[in-house]
């Protein structure tokens, strides 16, 4: 369903919060000076405003947000990632998130997920997905080190059901995913993603 393209790849990174994604993608940034990084949801002009909508807007319905989501995740691939099929495009989040973040809410099973996201994205899945993983241990450690938004309120449990629901989503979509050591130092994990890039281009 999809297709590395020569030097072009589309790469998504992923991990729940205190995972060190923002950092990873930024070495990255570092690494490969040339690529196009972008994020999900908000990162095309529209996708700042169904963000907003569903942080600020009051929805009653989780069903309408996930088709936000959605929503957002078709524009995206229409305004980003289809124009730089070219390039190598490194994401903050993809279509695995929103997978995984509606199906520890149960809306729909995991076929419908699955199709859903093939839909909104056209099939233009990314080519490789790095997920980012901690140990109960490390999680525990990182959160009381800082105040906690929304999501991470919610408690160590529903962020580690979230980190298998991310790897869970990666491969029900049929992307070839890397589960990365999230507890080893960040120089070290900027390698082995940076290597396995390099490798695969």
């Amino acid at each position: 369903m999809y297709v590395t393209r020569g030097h072009a790849m589309y790469l998504a990174i992923e991990g729940i919060d205190t995972a060190g994604k923002s950092t990873q993608i930024e070495r990255l940034r570092g690494v490969f000076p040339d690529a196009l990084i972008t994020k999900e949801p908000g990162g095309t002009a529209a996708g700042v405003e169904i963000r907003n909508m569903v942080l600020h807007g009051n929805l009653k319905s989780k069903m309408a947000e996930l088709l936000l989501f959605l929503a957002d995740r078709a524009e995206h691939t229409e305004a980003i990632i289809l124009p730089n099929m070219n390039r190598l495009v490194i994401s903050d989040r993809s279509a695995v998130s929103g997978m995984a973040y509606a199906s520890v809410q149960n809306l729909c099973d995991e076929a419908t997920l699955v199709m859903l996201n093939r839909l909104a994205t056209n099939g233009y899945l990314p080519d490789r997905v790095f997920i980012l993983k901690l140990t109960p241990e490390e999680l525990s450690f990182r959160l009381s080190q800082k105040e906690h938004d929304v999501i991470e309120s919610r408690g160590i449990d529903y962020l580690l059901s979230i980190q298998d629901a991310l790897i869970a989503a990666a491969y029900a979509l049929g992307i070839q995913t890397h589960v990365i050591d999230a507890t080893q130092s960040i120089d070290t994990i900027t390698h082995e993603i940076a290597d396995l890039i390099k490798g695969a281009l």
